[in-house]
């Protein structure tokens, strides 16, 4: 049985590699604070959870790029690292 994406943000914590909840992030307040041409790796990637603050979560992707701010249920845990 697959666990829903509630179920699974509650799961990530520091040091879980994590990847972008594409139909949870696309509309949303970060959506709309970032760049619309988004990189394939945002959705494609992998990301590690370097901090978690109450429902947000800092994620640093596996490519020399910044670290980003997400909400907790626009993440789901990796299928790889």
């Amino acid at each position: 049985m697959e666990l829903s994406h509630e179920v699974a943000a509650m799961a990530v914590k520091k040091g879980s590699f994590v990847s972008i909840i594409r139909e949870k992030f696309e509309g949303s307040v970060e959506a709309q604070a970032s760049d619309k041409r988004l990189p394939p790796y945002v959705f494609e990637g992998t990301g590690e959870v370097v901090e978690v603050k109450g429902d947000y979560a800092q994620v640093k992707f596996l490519v020399p790029t910044p670290n980003v701010w997400l909400r907790l249920d626009q993440l789901e845990a990796a299928k790889k690292a």
